[in-house]
């Protein structure tokens, strides 16, 4: 009996699996490394979650500030510009990891947003808040599509499903921490310490990715400059790929407003249906522990059925559990529809992550990854928007579940198109192995 882990090490190692193409990982890199490298990039992928949702957990705070003048509104567009700089990054993240290498990149884009969220405590104004969420969401949208392409190389393709699932269980963990954090700290010592916190990232975690994360495909490697031609986004928007790479890019828009909407704007809205701030936080926390305890079945359902037919009912699931919520049901239904619901929404995210790299050759897998993902984070910047002017329109709390309901069901529907009519294109890619 084998597990992901022992055979992605096996693939790092050197050794040969009979279902699947040899790793890409160097060569003669010992076990212990080899699960240190998965380690830090899932370590990362915690922080990255952590630095994404932090801002969900302090905006009453925000609010409170009367020198900052805030209102749901411009809360919804500050909430927007850090998904507009992960849009950007995870486009231009997923471009450099095929051309230049994954640990660079990872490496390059850890360090921007511990950084750039260490520095959102010492923000004197909104203005400088939300551009420094933006420049930090260049990182935290870089880093995600990046660390899955490095992953997908490491493992057999039998193992990419559960890998990916896992390997996104670090979004919500980080957003569970930040919940479970932001209950004592903020009233303990405000909201400026919960940005500090992700000084931990840069002291810890980023040093481990540079002793312990190697490199896979690398520009020095390529087998010339053929290879390079071939791995841009110009090759996915083209046939064989052209009819994927668009269904992955709405789909992924859809999910992805649903999860990031509900992760800005869920202790809100808590909060206005008339729960304090830590009932309100408690939920935010129900959300982010359904997502976690959601990656097993999830990870367990793609490698059974599939990732994109798993992505399917996962987000079939989250519509009908955010709509259940506006029934205005007991609390205890609430809880358990907000665990369902985060099941759903990161569950299908993750799956995208692992149908994407079985739709694609591995000379264009970091290009796919980094397109659908940045494709949707267009979804990611309009939720915070969208979730504010309903709630600055006068709509009610139910007005955003409905939407977010919505965007959940409209990607249960294109992940439903890509099982039945969308076959993977794979095949051999230049690869060289250091």
């Amino acid at each position: 009996m084998t597990s992901p882990i022992s055979d992605s090490v096996a693939g790092l190692t050197g050794q040969n699996h009979t279902d699947s193409a040899p790793s890409a990982g160097p060569k003669k890199l010992s076990q212990r490394k080899a699960v240190l490298a998965i380690l830090t990039c899932w370590l990362l992928v915690v922080f990255d979650g952590y630095d994404l949702i932090v801002y969900g957990t302090v905006q009453s705070s925000l609010l409170a500030m009367d020198d900052w003048g805030l209102t749901p509104t411009t809360m919804g567009t500050i909430g927007s510009l850090a998904f507009v700089g992960m849009m950007i990054g995870a486009l231009g993240a997923g471009r450099l990891a095929d051309a230049l290498g994954r640990r660079r990149t990872i490496l390059a884009c850890a360090m921007i947003f511990s950084t750039l969220t260490i520095l959102c405590a010492f923000a004197p104004n909104p203005v400088v808040f939300g551009l420094l969420r933006l420049l930090s969401g260049i990182g935290l949208g870089g880093l995600v599509p990046s660390a899955n392409a490095m992953v997908a190389e490491l493992v057999p393709d039998r193992w990419r499903s559960t890998m990916a699932t896992l390997m996104m269980s670090g979004v919500p963990i980080g957003g569970s921490i930040a919940a479970i954090t932001g209950i004592w700290v903020i009233p303990a010592f405000g909201w400026e310490m919960m940005f500090l916190l992700a000084i931990i990232a840069l002291v810890v975690v980023v040093p481990m990715g540079f002793r312990y994360l190697p490199e896979t495909l690398s520009f020095e490697h390529r087998s010339g400059p053929g290879a390079r031609r071939n791995s841009g986004f110009g090759q996915i928007l083209r046939a064989p790929y052209l009819r994927a790479s668009v269904l992955f890019a709405v789909a992924s828009l859809a999910i992805l407003f649903a999860w990031y909407g509900l992760g800005t704007w869920l202790p809100s809205l808590m909060e206005q249906a008339g729960y304090d701030l830590g009932s309100a936080l408690t939920f935010a926390l129900a959300l982010n522990l359904g997502a976690v305890g959601g990656s097993v079945i999830t990870a367990w359902a793609g490698d059974r059925f599939g990732a994109s037919p798993s992505s399917a009912v996962a987000a079939l699931v989250a519509g009908i559990a955010l709509a259940v919520i506006m029934t205005t049901p007991p609390v205890a239904v609430v809880y358990a529809m907000l665990i369902l619901a985060g099941v759903g929404t990161h569950g299908t995210a993750a799956l995208l992550i692992a149908a994407v790299a079985n739709h694609y050759p591995e000379h264009l897998r970091g290009t796919a990854l980094g397109w659908a993902m940045g494709m949707g984070r267009i979804g990611a910047v309009a939720a915070p928007q969208v979730g504010g002017l309903l709630l600055a329109s006068g709509l009610g709390v139910n007005s955003n579940f409905l939407v977010f309901a919505l965007g959940a069901a409209l990607a249960a529907v294109l992940f439903g198109v890509i099982t039945f009519r969308v076959k993977p294109v794979v095949g051999s890619a230049p690869r060289a192995v250091k």
